[in-house]
């Protein structure tokens, strides 16, 4: 209910321009609305951490293929596609006239070269050894201070924790079992996700336990034989991302993989593709396809 007067209160079109023909007439000028920062960014969780804050990028790296294995967040059909992560056309980097680029500890290789076009934001997510998903929030708060828009952050940080909180309460029902996070390369071999990745880092967040509790090279362990499975026989698998083809009807034809108890006894999960080094938004599509797959009581088959 508005409450009475309340309607006065807000400025009209009439009161605008009648305040705006004032400051005009007294020789005042007008002051525009700060233009929105033009931010490249080179690195994938940087540029899910600007449309997190709802400040899209003009220019980013590999969209193609973006859209393809991350799928979320939506990046405009405009956006500048700038080619390569590891190597960007820097001509046209250089055309999209960005205020600020943003990347990540894996390009510092040409990172003078970017300097000397704009000035760059260089945030870390990934260290091994350490829990991603803090970092990623942290790069929320980061770049909305660089941009001159910290509220973005306040909000943006309270939306995916209020997500995260929906998530872990829908999943706490599963919390008797560990859960094995893996990718399938082939029929033979799969790369495992330790507590330093971000599915890992997520999975604690949400208080589920990582089944892999053995040290990692960078966030995961590949090839890991999938006979390893067996010596977790208690766990929950959920297999991230697409299973090749070839690898899909190997396994299917399998003696030791349908012999494993996680397969024989039907507590194998499949989610879609998520990027697995990806900011905040990345966290949250895990998040929410781990709980509705389990909630909807979906079994994968090979």
């Amino acid at each position: 209910m508005v409450k009475r007067g309340a309607a006065s209160l807000r400025p009209t079109r009439r009161t605008v321009l009648t305040a705006a023909g004032i400051m005009l007439a007294a020789g005042l000028p007008l002051q525009a609305a700060p233009a929105a920062p033009r931010l490249a960014a080179i690195d994938w969780a940087m540029l899910e951490t600007a449309v997190a804050l709802g400040h899209m990028p003009v220019a980013a790296c590999e969209l193609i293929r973006f859209r393809a294995d991350a799928v979320e967040p939506a990046i405009a059909a405009e956006v500048v596609d700038l080619g390569l992560r590891g190597a960007p056309n820097f001509e046209l980097l250089q055309l999209t006239r960005p205020d600020l680029i943003l990347t990540s500890p894996y390009y510092t290789r040409y990172e003078d070269r970017l300097a000397s076009l704009a000035p760059v934001l260089n945030l870390p997510f990934y260290i091994p050894g350490e829990p991603p998903l803090p970092k990623a929030f942290a790069a929320l708060r980061a770049l909305a201070e660089a941009i001159g828009d910290p509220h973005t952050a306040v909000r943006a940080e309270a939306r995916a924790e209020a997500e995260l909180d929906r998530c872990a309460a829908a999943l706490g029902g599963f919390a008797d079992r560990p859960f094995c996070l893996v990718n399938i390369g082939d029929a033979r071999h799969l790369r495992a996700f330790g507590f330093d990745s971000l599915f890992g880092s997520t999975l604690v967040r949400l208080g589920l336990r990582n089944a892999w509790t053995e040290g990692t090279q960078f966030s995961f362990l590949a090839p890991v034989p999938v006979e390893r499975l067996a010596t977790m026989p208690d766990a929950r698998l959920v297999i991230v991302g697409a299973v090749p083809p070839e690898a899909r009807r190997a396994l299917s034809r399998s003696v030791l993989w349908q012999a494993l108890p996680q397969v024989a006894e039907r507590r194998v999960h499949h989610l879609p593709e998520v990027n697995a080094f990806g900011g905040v938004p990345a966290a949250l599509r895990f998040a929410r396809l781990l709980s509705q797959a389990l909630a909807a009581g979906s079994v994968a088959g090979i």
